[in-house]
């Protein structure tokens, strides 16, 4: 919502809610006993939802100015959400929000652990601190959901050979990398290069020193990422499978490919394939409500499966080999779903 212009934000996000003690702050035209956390998860149910989502993040970077919920609010979500029977997810990158997640009681918390807040800039061991977060994880069973590909992606949207790769040709079309290469397919990449590198090296035209300094300025959120992750996934957490695609406006991020990115990320930071499997199925499933309905195979479940020449629970490169896809009962040979398929209607594989 904060950036997004007044007053459409409030009618764009019908969801907000009006903290208590501040409705008389409340945007002209919005009734704030129809944004208390009970009304909002009762609209959010009516419409279909199955999860309540919310956040915690205070902004990028040293920029820490975006306004975060209280701790009484985000419990009475938690108490509404629970009595009508659906999960709540909070986006928590940092160790504050992490913290405020464990005390608020949500059952989910996404896109894995990179802000150290009060920690040294440098530093990407686990601290005291940290690990202190990570073991009150383990010990509540929180659901944990890594969300590796997100710091990759936009990383690897200045790496100067990232479209080049042959692989995206089987999940994108041609046209789109090639829109992806003009000026105007770029644009996000200059927004994010002027966000991060000091003004000179923004403005060089000297792609290799930019791609070197990225790759350094990321190098110690993808580390305390890896480190994070590598704990929880080594001492038993509830870990869930996700990606956020797209995370933000980046190319590096392709829709479906960027799963497998991430399972191969995922076994980079120490997962094991059966682990991965698990959090891309019946612990998914479970989190959600719907194991009932998918994440095993059963009778009476939903018919979405993959049939795969190798076994995942004992490598990802098992997803590189579907022999078919079965979506809701209908099989589909892989040749149909390639982004690039040649003119007699052989596809070059799709992922």
């Amino acid at each position: 919502m904060n950036w997004a212009p007044k007053p459409q934000r409030y009618q764009s996000f019908p969801y907000m809610i009006v903290q208590r003690g501040e409705e008389s702050t409340a945007p002209e035209g919005i009734e704030p006993a129809t944004h208390t956390p009970e009304a909002v998860v009762a609209r959010m149910k009516a419409d279909g939802a199955l999860c309540v989502k919310s956040f915690y993040e205070g902004g990028f970077g040293d920029d820490q100015t975006i306004p975060v919920p209280r701790l009484d609010t985000m419990r009475s979500l938690v108490q509404a959400a629970h009595a009508a029977k659906m999960p709540v997810f909070l986006h928590a990158n940092g160790s504050d929000a992490q913290a405020f997640a464990l005390d608020a009681g949500v059952d989910v918390i996404a896109h894995g652990l990179w802000h150290w807040n009060r920690e040294p800039k440098t530093t990407s061991e686990l601290t005291p601190g940290v690990k202190n977060i990570l073991d009150n994880v383990l010990k509540t069973q929180v659901g944990w959901q890594p969300t590796m590909q997100v710091l990759y992606g936009e990383r690897d949207l200045f790496d100067p050979a990232y479209l080049s790769d042959p692989i995206l040709l089987r999940a994108l079309p041609a046209s789109y990398i090639a829109w992806c290469r003009s000026s105007e397919g770029q644009w996000f990449h200059q927004i994010l290069l002027n966000a991060i590198m000091p003004k000179p090296l923004a403005e060089s035209k000297d792609a290799a020193a930019q791609w070197s300094a990225v790759r350094s300025f990321y190098s110690v959120p993808m580390a305390r990422h890896r480190n994070t992750t590598n704990y929880l996934a080594t001492h038993g957490a509830r870990l869930l499978f996700g990606t956020d695609t797209p995370s933000s406006p980046t190319y590096a991020n392709p829709p479906g490919l960027n799963g497998w990115m991430e399972m191969k990320r995922l076994v980079d930071t120490g997962l094991t394939p059966g682990q991965i499997f698990r959090a891309a199925t019946i612990v998914n499933a479970k989190a959600l409500g719907l194991d009932a309905e998918i994440g095993t195979v059963q009778p009476g479940k939903r018919a979405n499966l993959l049939l795969l020449r190798k076994d995942p629970t004992q490598t990802v490169e098992a997803y590189d080999e579907i022999v078919k896809v079965i979506l809701r009962g209908r099989v589909i040979d892989r040749e149909e779903l390639a982004a690039n398929r040649t003119a007699d209607g052989v596809g070059r594989g799709a992922q």
